[in-house]
């Protein structure tokens, strides 16, 4: 069985499923099976809500102050299971709760997500990774085509409407001159940009 709760580099994650609508060219999960504490992060099939719950319950979380939904997959399109697993996190700890996501939840689920998912969160960090549609379907392969891009935008503002603390993000294996342009979307929005480091 694959692990659901893993530390890497000094934080705690959960690895709920392996399904994604994006193939990243600079995607980690391509670089191995493990990562961290953890061997194996493929799931045979997507754990279940008490197979979660197992995995928590299984796991010393007081020695951390953030756990972080990110793992090999999306964790919106666990939708069900994420709420429901940050829920019964919040009746056990008092831990701040972190969603790592590409933003394309709504078009996953088929209908707005953005204020269940920061009602039960505290920390939402939406990879941006491209400055436009064009290039973030180059470099990210969603399977909903171009559109995608401006969905990330419109489910980051939905976001900021409920959350106090939004975030985006890129991968340092785009141009710089990606990044600024980058860093110009994300200063009109009000948010920071994390530039984060590529490891393979």
């Amino acid at each position: 069985m694959a692990d659901i709760v893993y530390v890497y580099e000094g934080k705690v994650y959960l690895n709920i499923t392996n399904k994604c609508p994006c193939s990243c060219k600079f995607c980690i999960r391509a670089n191995g099976d493990g990562l961290g504490s953890a061997e194996n992060l493929w799931h045979k099939a997507d754990p279940t809500l008490e197979e979660i719950k197992s995995a928590i319950d299984g796991f010393d979380f007081s020695k951390f102050d953030e756990v972080t939904f990110c793992g090999y997959g999306e964790p919106t399109y666990a939708f069900d299971n994420l709420i429901a697993a940050c829920k019964y996190i919040r009746s056990k700890y008092d831990i701040r709760i972190r969603v790592n996501t590409n933003g394309l939840s709504d078009l996953i689920n088929k209908r707005e997500t953005a204020k269940e998912l920061c009602e039960n969160t505290d920390v939402i960090s939406i990879s941006l990774n491209a400055p436009t549609a064009e290039k973030y379907l180059e470099i990210c392969r969603p399977v909903f085509g171009l559109r995608s891009f401006d969905e990330i935008i419109k489910f980051t503002k939905a976001c900021q409407k409920y959350s106090k603390c939004v975030k985006m993000s890129v991968v340092d294996v785009i141009p710089k001159e990606d990044i600024d342009a980058c860093r110009k979307i994300t200063d009109a929005l009000g948010l920071e940009l994390r530039v984060r480091e590529y490891t393979d």
